[in-house]
């Protein structure tokens, strides 16, 4: 008679201490349902929790978006649902509000978190597609009464390193929204060509040092060495700023890499051509005297929508629009400091 093999019992990594590190060590963030004074504790102290994502500016959205049941409303960029929930709240079971997410991964989560919450398909319809089809759900959904656009990454992305989102933590320099579609960052870097490279970091995120991170890249690359890794990358861009004061040099760095992350991650996802064709589509997917409003996070974004809200209001497609940018409380960056750079403009369609 054969024995029956058993898989080993493998003990969890134990929790450690207040603030783990290693994003897999933080299972009690993950599981906001079973800890929560966990949870509650990383708010507390202005921090988000690993898998999680505190939705920014919630309370200064409702009041300008003015959601009265029986609408039907458009978030543009699903993610964690948090802003998705409250726009929900406020239809109070009545009307209908569309969601679009290219994130496979995390919209499958969120979708199954909002059902459990009642949100289901009766008030919901989410899709897994770019915002920019806007039109194509504008046209089934016969237009919206409000829109909503938040153009920042989910926190759920960045912490996660298996997605190469952050130089914080070592994983594949992946970037990409949805990991099916597209190439990679690191492929993309094996194939950009120095100049083309420089231009990229300094359009997409005014990065002074652009000649001389592309030239230490590129360089790195015609070697025949891989820059596959966030760690690498980060590496190259210490090692090229090595020359800086020693004073400057760790704030710069941190700073030059957020910068080229950034800049990247634009890239390997089409984000301005994306929101370049969302605000073309944005005044025919609004209902007569319709109301959008649209979160950006870093200036080239602001640039594109703030051209594109004021260009509508002189051709008399909008009846009015943010002449200023909207930022989130002190109280509320002091909670959540992913909220600092965040900027808020709208619009109202002409009745």
């Amino acid at each position: 008679m054969e024995q029956e093999t058993q898989t080993p019992h493998k003990r969890r990594v134990r929790y450690k201490g207040k603030y783990p590190k290693k994003f897999e060590e933080k299972y009690k963030e993950l599981n906001p349902e079973k800890y929560k004074e966990t949870v509650a504790h990383v708010i507390s102290k202005g921090n988000t929790p690993a898998g999680m994502h505190i939705s920014i500016m919630v309370k200064e959205i409702l009041e300008f978006l003015d959601i009265k049941p029986g609408e039907t409303g458009f978030d543009a960029t699903l993610g964690y649902g948090g802003h998705t929930k409250a726009m929900l709240e406020c239809l109070n079971g009545k009307g209908h509000l569309y969601a679009t997410d290219v994130d496979p991964e995390e919209s499958a989560k969120t979708r199954k978190h909002l059902k459990e919450l009642g949100f289901g398909e009766d008030i919901l319809t989410v899709k897994l597609q770019n915002f920019c089809t806007i039109d194509e759900i504008a046209k089934e959904a016969g237009g919206f009464d409000f829109i909503l656009a938040d153009l920042g990454v989910s926190s759920m992305q960045i912490d996660n390193p298996k997605r190469g989102f952050s130089f914080r933590a070592d994983g594949p320099l992946d970037l990409r929204l949805n990991q099916e579609k597209g190439i990679s960052a690191a492929q993309r870097l094996e194939k950009i060509g120095r100049e083309e490279l420089a231009g990229m970091l300094y359009e997409n995120s005014d990065e002074p040092y652009c000649e001389e991170i592309a030239k230490a890249i590129t360089d790195e690359i015609r070697k025949g060495n891989k820059i596959d890794t966030t760690t690498r990358l980060r590496e190259i861009i210490e090692k090229t700023l090595d020359f800086l004061p020693e004073k400057e040099k760790k704030d710069t760095v941190r700073k030059t890499c957020q910068r080229v992350f950034q800049a990247l991650r634009i890239d390997v996802n089409r984000e301005f051509e994306v929101l370049y064709e969302f605000l073309e589509k944005l005044p025919d997917a609004l209902k007569p005297g319709g109301r959008a409003a649209i979160l950006t996070f870093h200036s080239g974004e602001d640039k594109l929508v703030k051209k594109a809200f004021k260009e509508g209001y002189g051709d008399g497609i909008y009846s009015d629009y943010a002449k200023d940018v909207i930022r989130p409380s002190a109280q509320e960056c002091a909670k959540n400091g992913r909220a600092r750079s965040t900027k808020m403009r709208w619009v109202i369609k002409t009745k």
